[in-house]
């Protein structure tokens, strides 16, 4: 089963957008894989405006988040697999979601399934 993580950060934003508030990421900067300025990480941590007029070209697939931001003016392509988001949420009230680590679906197990069959009684 895959994630449902970036399905939620595409619906969170959207309803964000839709009531006039401005999307914000925050990530593990820390985290496989992170693309983005070290200057701007506070405890392992950066917060990110992806908010229409912060951000050119959003996309969040369900593998990474990418857009173009600008830092002190200079245009940067930001890079951050979808497990990196710890939360999505509107800067003017704090409303949005938090994720945890243990949201990540857990792999199939191969091996021989359960019998499935129903098991039904006659009663008279």
């Amino acid at each position: 089963m895959t994630s449902n993580r970036p399905y939620l950060i595409r619906a969170i934003n959207e309803w964000l957008l839709d009531n006039q508030l401005t999307p914000q990421l925050l990530v593990d900067a820390e985290a496989p894989g992170v693309d983005v300025p070290h200057k701007y990480i506070q405890d392992g941590k950066i917060v990110l405006n992806i908010g229409p007029n912060a951000v050119e070209g959003l996309r969040v697939s369900n593998e990474e988040v990418t857009f173009l931001a600008r830092f002190s003016g200079v245009s940067q392509l930001i890079s951050l697999p979808v497990k990196a988001v710890l939360a999505i949420y509107a800067r003017e009230n704090g409303r949005g979601m938090l994720f945890s680590e243990d949201d990540e679906p857990e792999p199939d197990e191969p091996g021989p399934k359960p019998d499935t069959r129903p098991a039904l009684k006659v009663v008279k």
